[in-house]
């Protein structure tokens, strides 16, 4: 890998990170709003529970997008072996 990929996939890893946690901080405001007027609204069914489940659903695949196995790039080895499977070599 060249050194202006390598800046380049650090920059992407750099800017999924930030997303995450961004999200992440978007998740938790808008949890305590939702329970907020959950909680002013006189309370019963907790309704906000269906947001939050949809929104931890987006922030456990931007984590695993950021910090998971996926984020780290393929080695030259396994590049090498792909083009081999891709010319018809095993």
């Amino acid at each position: 890998m060249s050194d202006q990929e390598l800046r380049a996939a650090a920059a992407k890893r750099i800017k999924d990170k930030r997303n995450f946690w961004q999200m992440l901080g978007i998740f938790v405001i808008v949890s305590v709003i939702l329970t907020a007027i959950w909680a002013l609204s006189g309370g019963g069914y907790f309704w906000p529970a269906w947001a939050m489940l949809g929104m931890g659903i987006a922030a456990m695949f931007t984590a695993f997008g950021a910090y998971g196995p996926a984020n780290v790039p393929p080695s030259q080895q396994q590049i090498d072996d792909e083009v081999r499977k891709m010319q018809g070599g095993s």
